[in-house]
Order: structure tokens, then C-alpha cells, then sequence
């Protein structure tokens, strides 16, 4: 039986932050249709790949999974469990919202199956929360990471983000401090990144807003590292950092290039060396999955060397390269090709290559884009 991870996209929100480019909607109009929808899409793709898989992760993402009803999300549950095997001990996330939640709210997710929980704090910060639009305040942050506790959720996971326009050194650290001083298991900390389409790009382009370059963006990110490994946290891939035993399983399935089946609008998936994606209009997937019991837009098939390529991608941004399974996928050419480039990182302290691995060290992290360009 292989592992693989399921993905659930909720596209509805609340309200659209300026510098994001998930698909999302701000309308409560077609939840249920959604949900109808869903259910359909679920079982049409567990005539075709439930027989040989065990999932060991489920997330739920959008959007702001967090505005529904939590027997909504209980009942999204309850048909997975009917047309997939689910791990007895499946990590089961939900991204939230603060703001979007109150203690009652979290228990009965807790109660619906959900067993582990990231909030999208972002900054705790009032003016960093004003510029990025969020519709919550320091308190309230503090607050939902608090009663997710005090209802029984053991694996807490927060969001930040760094690199934000005219964001000092001292502040960042000051939101480090803050998040770690809660009762969470697991960090992930994003440089603020612009996108096309978003608010944010149009500010940027129209000159109202100034981002900082890439070389305080470099510091602030090395400086992220040491103060987070230094009070308790490891970094096991590029943005993400935990205590012992929390990294998140779901991540790891994408970083250890397992396979996924993603539902809802706009989600891609992986299985049998071939990639699909959904449609991102909610009027649209609705009515294709009603024409086809399926909303593909497209999908591709992925060649050898692509494959490849991925893999060791992948693996360098988290946990690292494991050569023995390496050489089971592929061979020990391209390792050969490298390994004179590999010994001068090692030798610079950019990776480790020790029992049978090559790892970043959190000075190559820093790096990661340039080491995989010269690669690959």
C-alpha cells in the first residue's frame, strides 16, 4: 500500500488579503452546491486510486476552511472515510483564521475529526496586521492560539511572515518572540513575496508601496533560523520550523514526493507519474463535475528527467537527499556528476554529507535557490 495525503480546497473567505493569491471568494452563494459537488468529485476519484493507497494525512486549506460550520467539515470527513482508507492515526489539518473562531467553535472541530490546527497569524503587530489587511488584532491572535489549547489541540501551528515594507529587525524578532512564548508545536515563517494579480503587486507597480531588497530579506531569514533552532525549534525544510515529533505529515508527503489527491477548486494532484489540476471558478467546477463527475482543467505527464528533477528539489528544501532510496528511483550518474560540487558546498558549510545524505545546513537554506539552479 502506498502513503499518500488527501487535500480539501474550501474556497470560501471572509475577506482577500492584499498579498494573496489563493483562489478564494468572498460570498457565502454556493456552499451547499459545493458541498454537493465535493462529495461527487470524492467518490469518482476512489473508483480509481483507493484500492492500493493508505492516506496518513488529510488538509484542509483555502480560503478559509474555518467559516464553515464544523459539521460541515465533519461531514466532508465522514465521506473520505467511507471511499478512502484513512490512517487510524491520520494528521487531520485546518488552516484558521483568528478571527473566524471562538473557543466553542474550536471544540466542536476538535470534536468533527480535526486533530491538528494552523492559524494564520501572519504579524502581531497592529500596524503590519492594518497593512496586510487581516481582519484580527494582536489580542485575538494570542486568544485563538490559547483556546485551541485549552480545548485539547496538542499540535498548534502558526504562520508568520517577514520582509514586510519599512519591518526593522527588532519587530520580527519581537513577533518570534511573541509566537514562541505561546503553547505551539510548529512555526512557519514566509519572506513576504509578491504575486501577479494581487493587490499588493498593484500597490508595489503603482509606487505606493516600496518592498525591501533581497539582501535584508536574506538577513532577516538567517536571523529567523538562529533564533528559532537556538530556543528549541529545528528547521526541517526551507520556511518551516518544529519541536521534536510535530513536523507536519501532510507537508512531508509533498517534500518526500508522495503521492496526493487534492479536491475542491483550483487543487492539483499527483499519482502515477501524472499531475491535474481543477478548475478555480466555483461556478465552473460546479457545473463540470456535474457534466463529468470531475472539474480537471488540465493535466501533464511527467517525463523522467522532470521527475527527477523534482525529487532532488524537494528533498534539498527539507530534510535532505536520502542516497540509497535516490539510487533505487534513478542511478548514481547525476550524483557522480555533482559530487565535486557537493564537496565544495560541503566545504563552505552549505550541506552535510554524512550517512549516506546530503543536507542543507541552515547557511545553505539561505542559498537554496542558487545551490538547486546550478544543479539542475
Amino acid at each position: 500500500m502506498k502513503n499518500s495525503a488527501l487535500y480539501i480546497h474550501i474556497p470560501f473567505c471572509d475577506h482577500k488579503c492584499i498579498y494573496c493569491d489563493f483562489y478564494s471568494i468572498i460570498t457565502s452563494d454556493n456552499v451547499q452546491s459545493f458541498l454537493t459537488a465535493l462529495k461527487k468529485e470524492i467518490e469518482y476519484f476512489s473508483k480509481l486510486y483507493s484500492h492500493d493507497r493508505i492516506f496518513t494525512s488529510i488538509f484542509f486549506g483555502g480560503g478559509t476552511p474555518s467559516l464553515m460550520e464544523p459539521k460541515y467539515l465533519k461531514e466532508i470527513l465522514d465521506h473520505l472515510r467511507k471511499y478512502f482508507a484513512i490512517d487510524d492515526n491520520a494528521e487531520i489539518t485546518m488552516e484558521t483564521n483568528p478571527g473566524t473562531v471562538d473557543k466553542s467553535k474550536l471544540k466542536l472541530f476538535k470534536d468533527a475529526g480535526i486533530n491538528r490546527i494552523s492559524i494564520g497569524i501572519q504579524s502581531f503587530d497592529e500596524k503590519e496586521l492594518n497593512f496586510l489587511t487581516r481582519i484580527h488584532d494582536k489580542q485575538t491572535a494570542i486568544h485563538t492560539v490559547y483556546n485551541a489549547a485549552e480545548v485539547g489541540f496538542e499540535n498548534i501551528s502558526v504562520d508568520l511572515i517577514f520582509n514586510l515594507p519599512n519591518q526593522t529587525k527588532e519587530k520580527w524578532i519581537e513577533n518570534l518572540e511573541t509566537a514562541i512564548r505561546l503553547p505551539i508545536k510548529h512555526l512557519s515563517a514566509y519572506s513576504l513575496i509578491l504575486e501577479r494579480g494581487t493587490i499588493l503587486n498593484k500597490l508595489v507597480l503603482d509606487k505606493k508601496v516600496t518592498m525591501q531588497d533581497d539582501d535584508y530579506d536574506a538577513d532577516l531569514y538567517e536571523t529567523t533560523i538562529d533564533f528559532l533552532v537556538s530556543n528549541g525549534f529545528y528547521q526541517y525544510e526551507v520556511s518551516n520550523f518544529t519541536k521534536p515529533g510535530y513536523e507536519c505529515v501532510h507537508n512531508n508527503a509533498y517534500w518526500r514526493y508522495r503521492e496526493y489527491l487534492s479536491f475542491g477548486t483550483s487543487s492539483h494532484s499527483f499519482a502515477d507519474g501524472k499531475r491535474w489540476w481543477n478548475y478555480s471558478s466555483l461556478k465552473k467546477y460546479i457545473s463540470e463535475i456535474e457534466l463529468n463527475n470531475h472539474a480537471i482543467m488540465n493535466y501533464e505527464i511527467i517525463s523522467k528527467e522532470q521527475m527527477h528533477d523534482e525529487y532532488v528539489m524537494l528533498a534539498l528544501r527539507s530534510s535532505g537527499l536520502d542516497l540509497e532510496n535516490y539510487e533505487k528511483r534513478f542511478s548514481d550518474s547525476w550524483i557522480k556528476k555533482n559530487n565535486s560540487y557537493f564537496q565544495l558546498l560541503k566545504n563552505e558549510h552549505h550541506l552535510l554529507i554524512e550517512n549516506n545524505w546530503i543536507k542543507l545546513t541552515s547557511k545553505g537554506y539561505a542559498v537554496c535557490d542558487e545551490i538547486l539552479k546550478n544543479i539542475l
